[in-house]
């Protein structure tokens, strides 16, 4: 089960890093067979700046390239599988050029990066696999030049900035030393940010949907996730402090903190979907008056949510629950009424009652959304 989790996480966390620079392919298909590619991805925005963020992966996602990652050791037959697929695609390029009658080039086919944690000296020398130490960090392995494939090992990786976005779809304590150099980044990385959600996703995966006993590495796993979201919370409460401490007030504190928690919201937000609509935006504001713990539970529900225009309307509806949850008491049962009733308003409206639900007492709240 855990397998599954983990192949669904490294597919996604390519997925999001890889898509502001070009397209990719979750789960392509291939002959007849129904091979299916890991990740396809055809550059079509080359940043530079972007690229050289990225590092090592960078440079892999300058050319069109199949990413095959493997959470437990890759083996012969599974290396054999990769390359298969790889000679698919090829024939697909070759057809295609039959039909528009041009003639193929080579250099049309895709590279293949197969990301394994570790792999033994047999497996690579049988496959002819070599370094190249003058282009490549340690740890990256060629086969012969016309398969353009490539084995990237990933605990003999070097420990740099340059391989930390290789190191995170590693094992064991390479992953979770990776994990910890997050914690090194800017609380507002953009690709700290979408590696957070990832990870914090991942973990939700693995205590919901594997047993209890937890093999000891992935409870390790668990622990070295956990800490990550309370980071973004603490700065926030870093943040307000100072303010707290120039104003003089305790005022000035909380309000601090709430600054915080709502720029951590919208900006989790916008690099979840993309953009943040009015209906978001209306809600922002009184859920960053949120504690610290009521917070963290939302942002681990909003990263459950699928990325699209159906996650993006469960995200406001889930913004709203939490909203009106604050009156629960005086709504009880009538709160799913008033949650439907709450998104039927139009978006002034809306966001003037929300300004206003502090105020409002019990039997307005009922006569205004439990109709």
């Amino acid at each position: 089960m855990t397998r599954f989790i983990h192949d669904r996480f490294a597919k996604e966390y390519l997925e999001e890093l890889l898509s502001p620079i070009g397209t990719v392919n979750i789960g392509r298909d291939v002959t007849s067979e129904v091979r299916e590619i890991d990740v396809y991805f055809t550059p079509t925005t080359l940043t530079p700046k972007y690229l050289e963020t990225l590092g090592v992966l960078g440079r892999m996602a300058s050319a069109t390239a199949i990413f095959e990652p493997f959470r437990n050791p890759v083996s012969f037959s599974e290396i054999c599988s990769c390359l298969g697929k790889l000679l698919d695609v090829r024939g697909e390029l070759e057809r295609q050029a039959r039909r528009e009658n041009t003639r193929y080039d080579d250099a049309q086919l895709p590279k293949l990066w197969i990301l394994t944690p570790t792999a033994s000296e047999a497996l690579l020398s049988g496959f002819h696999a070599t370094p190249d130490a003058e282009s490549w960090p340690q740890g990256i392995y060629f086969l012969g030049e016309h398969l353009k494939s490539a084995i990237v090992v990933i605990h003999q990786l070097p420990e740099t900035p340059e391989t930390l976005w290789l190191r995170i779809l590693g094992k064991g304590k390479v992953q979770q030393r990776a994990i910890a150099q997050l914690s090194a980044l800017a609380t507002d990385d953009p690709l700290r940010m979408i590696a957070l959600e990832l990870l914090y996703r991942l973990q939700s995966h693995l205590v919901v949907e594997t047993k209890p006993e937890f093999e000891p590495e992935e409870r390790e796993l668990i622990m070295a996730i956990a800490p990550l979201f309370q980071e973004q919370l603490e700065a926030a409460q870093k943040q307000g402090i100072e303010q707290g401490i120039e104003q003089g007030l305790e005022q000035g504190l909380e309000q601090g903190r709430q600054t915080q928690q709502r720029l951590i919201l919208e900006n989790f937000l916008q690099v979840r979907f993309g953009e943040i609509n009015s209906k978001m935006t209306a809600f922002l504001s009184p859920i960053s008056k949120f504690t610290a713990a009521e917070f963290t539970v939302l942002l681990l529900a909003i990263s459950m949510l699928t990325v699209d225009e159906a996650g993006r309307q469960q995200a406001v509806k889930l913004l709203a629950e939490n909203v009106l949850r604050m009156r629960q008491n005086e709504l009880g049962d009538l709160l799913p009424t008033a949650l439907t009733n709450l998104l039927a308003l139009p978006v002034d409206e809306l966001t003037l009652f929300v300004e206003q639900l502090p105020q409002l007492s019990a039997d307005e709240l009922r006569a205004r959304l439990a109709r």
